[in-house]
């Protein structure tokens, strides 16, 4: 079928809104038609040419939408469902099986290559090249998008504005299971963020709805430290801080808990040495650069813990973070700037420069 969507067609140059021809779902896999999709900072990777992700491709991983059509093996989701897609997974490998699909044996195949486990591709342009649209198994900068129905997050009508309801599959996912999944942060304790743009935030919030009654928020933007204040954050400190150590152990005594979203290997050592000794640190995303810890550091107890999209089970933790945002405790739709997908590239550079913690592109 013929549908609209942004196409990646070269590292350096503007995205381009397309016709492109999208395959039919398979055996296992849906049709979505597309209410919003959010822009991460992880669509921006196929720019990396050290990446090698293979272009043409349609980015697009937080998607939301209403199900049009499903392949004849889908029993669980039915044309008229509204649905979040998230990551996808196998299901039968020993972390599936654990509970723990983000660390699924076939993780990057399935979801950084744009292709489905398999290979094959599912879209082609309108001069017949092939298009990678199964970036994270969906390709949702796009106004349809062929999805595995394992990947779909059934919601319910009383959730958010669907259009916005993406955001939940990946980045604001990802900061709040940090929090309440991997870090396990109790009621009382102690904790500090470094990176305060969409994961970060979410990653306040979840904090304070955890009940920790010191949440510190660390960057370099004053605007930016300024939004944390407003969504749970008790104090904040500037991430060019000459001794961020010591600045958090005047706060904090010792945190208990640091969950670092910046990947910057001085902020990571800062926070690690600002830990009690029973503390843990959590890392998300790819550090820039080499990170080299002092063993006494880890000898007295302290953990330091890699992360991948908050060790969230999707279709149990996307239903939890709406149960938060029903209650107050988790406004994410706050943080939301809403654009038409004609102007994603004016949204890509929204992004890029920290004007908008969470662009939202609208395909119809």
């Amino acid at each position: 079928m013929k549908v609209r969507a942004a196409v990646l067609r070269h590292p350096a140059l503007p995205f381009t809104v397309e016709d492109v021809n999208l395959a039919e779902p398979g055996p296992d896999e849906v049709l979505v038609r597309i209410a919003g999709v959010g822009f991460c900072h992880t669509d921006l990777l196929p720019r990396t040419p050290r990446a090698g992700i293979a272009l043409p491709l349609v980015p697009g991983h937080e998607g939301s939408g209403v199900v049009e059509a499903v392949g004849q093996h889908v029993t669980d989701v039915a044309p008229g469902d509204r649905v979040v897609m998230s990551f996808d997974s196998c299901g039968n490998c020993r972390a599936c099986l654990g509970g723990r699909p983000a660390n699924c044996a076939t993780f990057f195949p399935r979801n950084l290559t744009g292709r489905r486990p398999d290979g094959s591709g599912t879209a082609r342009g309108q001069a017949g090249e092939e298009i990678s649209a199964r970036w994270f198994a969906q390709s949702s900068f796009a106004t349809h998008a062929v999805v595995p129905a394992r990947s779909l997050v059934p919601v319910p009508p009383s959730a958010p504005p669907l259009e916005l309801l993406g955001t939940l599959g990946c980045g604001f996912q990802t900061g709040a299971g940090a929090v309440l999944n991997s870090l396990r942060v109790r009621a009382g304790s102690s904790i500090v963020v470094s990176g305060t743009g969409a994961v970060g935030l979410a990653a306040v919030m979840a904090a304070y709805a955890a009940g920790a009654t010191v949440v510190v928020a660390v960057d370099i933007h004053p605007l930016r430290r300024k939004l944390a204040e407003e969504y749970g954050a008790t104090h904040t400190l500037d991430g060019h801080s000459r001794d961020l150590t010591e600045e958090i152990r005047e706060i904090t005594d010792g945190a208990d808990y640091a969950l670092d979203t910046t990947g910057v290997p001085s902020v990571i050592t800062s926070l690690i040495r600002a830990l009690h000794s029973h503390g843990t640190c959590g890392l998300i995303g790819v550090q820039d650069g080499d990170l080299t810890v002092d063993p006494l550091l880890l000898a007295a107890g302290r953990t330091v813990k890699g992360i991948i999209e908050g060790d969230a089970v999707p279709r149990l933790f996307v239903p939890q973070l709406i149960g938060l945002w029903q209650q107050g405790r988790f406004p994410f739709d706050r943080l939301i700037r809403t654009y038409p997908l004609d102007a994603i590239n004016q949204a890509e550079r929204d992004v890029a420069s920290g004007e908008v913690v969470k662009a939202v592109l609208l395909p119809v």
